[in-house]
């Protein structure tokens, strides 16, 4: 009888572990990327978005989000026009702090940026903006075939920066 159980639970359980696997992968454009473990999925803010991810903080700490944008071939802008856009989302005062870091993965380009300050949060074309004080953002763009894609994650300054690692990892995953 044991084992009739463990067989039971063992074929009841395998749907559950292939999805659970296939939860922890993203596929945007032709690239499919491997999410960190701890980030949870989440349904898109908007229809702009690929994919998005809750980054969690420490306990009682506010999450970061991590966003992916899609728009097919020559669509999007480019790797520069797109950094400094999103160095623009941060207020002048106090002057934020940003660095950029130009890699290739495998043979795909990959611009990254690393900023933190007074991030103006809201829609990106217009609207209202609230400041978030502390704020970092890790992003990268990725010069992929058919076309580039584009990836952000912004939230808590200590959270961004403990999450950085695994930022850089996910974003390799799909390269290599």
């Amino acid at each position: 009888m044991n084992s009739v159980i463990r067989i039971f639970l063992v074929i009841s359980l395998m749907p559950l572990g292939l999805l659970m696997a296939q939860d922890s992968r993203v596929k945007v454009s032709e690239q499919t990327f491997t999410k960190p473990a701890a980030w949870k999925s989440e349904k898109t803010a908007s229809k702009m978005r690929a994919a998005q991810f809750s980054v969690p903080g420490k306990e009682g700490e506010e999450a970061a989000v991590c966003v992916f944008f899609y728009f097919g071939p020559g669509n999007g802008g480019g790797a520069q026009a797109n950094l400094q856009r999103w160095v623009g989302q941060f207020a002048e005062d106090p002057k934020p702090q940003f660095k950029v870091e130009d890699a290739k993965v495998g043979e795909t380009p990959v611009a990254f940026l690393f900023a933190n300050g007074t991030f103006m949060d809201g829609p990106p074309f217009g609207g209202a903006k609230v400041p978030k004080k502390n704020y970092g953002m890790a992003a990268a763009v990725l010069g992929t075939k058919p076309g580039y894609i584009f990836v952000k994650m912004t939230g808590p300054q200590a959270v961004v920066d403990a999450a950085k690692a695994d930022f850089k990892k996910m974003i390799e995953s799909a390269l290599k």
